[in-house]
């Protein structure tokens, strides 16, 4: 129809038609991106010099054992520590736990009175705190946000286990996956979205983020335990009870701005 049209018509009269085409579809291509990139509420970042309670996200699986040893810490500390429970087995859609760590923030919030919270978020539990931050307001709540060791890219034993089917490869461990839609949206634009101080530790023994670099996280102060301290062998299930690892996380909850702590955390004692 186009083609049979715009010939007929004058010059300066196509070149109107063909102009106003145009700029509709950089209109719809705008609007396009700003639904992908756009993913959140607008925010309105805390300070970040007011440390308050700290929430602790457990991975797939809902495991809350490995977190215990850090709970103790920080409590030891005199921070008011929360674990926040997955539900049923811990294996479900990663963004109903987001939603579920978004009103364990309110819970925390309504019962101290305190402005904002810091999240640490391990393996999986910290692809929770980065959709709550990202989609769920978390970024006008959350100071700083801590992951351990999680697959921001995923993780290739995710990969291998889809293959098995969804009795081998539940949904959380479907969305854990480096190609899945869950992945490629979250780490579109800006992986580290306003709000929060970002802080991501991982280890390079890791054998179930596969590969080990899949912890990075564009944006945040962002290393891996052995840059710190370069003799330390830690896998995965040992990454949040490690002394020398929870020394890490303990100083990027501080007040200040989160930096790579020196190697005196290599030493650290937690026998307080």
């Amino acid at each position: 129809m186009a083609a049979r049209v715009l010939p007929s018509l004058s010059p300066q009269r196509r070149r109107l038609v063909i102009g106003t085409v145009v700029l509709a579809l950089v209109v719809v291509v705008v609007i396009v991106v700003t639904v992908v990139v756009r993913r959140g509420p607008p925010v309105e970042p805390v300070a970040q010099d007011e440390p308050g309670p700290v929430l602790l996200v457990p991975g797939f699986g809902g495991s809350t054992a490995a977190l215990e040893v850090l709970a103790a810490d920080l409590e030891s500390a005199g921070r008011d520590v929360t674990i926040v429970p997955a539900r049923g087995a811990g294996t479900g859609d990663l963004e109903v736990r987001a939603a579920d760590l978004g009103r364990a923030v309110d819970a925390v919030l309504d019962e101290t009175g305190e402005p904002s919270v810091d999240i640490v978020g391990y393996s999986a539990g910290g692809v929770v705190l980065r959709l709550y931050v990202a989609d769920l307001g978390g970024g006008s709540t959350v100071r700083r946000a801590v992951t351990l060791s999680s697959p921001h890219h995923g993780t290739d034993l995710a990969a291998l286990a889809v293959s098995f089917g969804s009795e081998t490869c539940p949904e959380a461990c479907q969305q854990l996956a480096p190609d899945s839609d869950l992945l490629r949206e979250l780490n579109a634009g800006d992986e580290t979205p306003e709000g929060p101080g970002w802080v991501a530790l991982w280890t390079e023994d890791d054998k179930t983020v596969v590969p080990p670099t899949s912890g990075e996280l564009e944006g945040a102060l962002d290393y891996a335990v052995q840059s710190v301290c370069p003799d330390l062998v830690v896998g995965h299930p040992d990454v949040p009870r490690t002394p020398a690892v929870v020394a890490m996380v303990e100083s990027a909850l501080g007040a200040g701005d989160p930096v790579e702590p020196g190697p005196e955390v290599c030493a650290a004692d937690l026998s307080r």
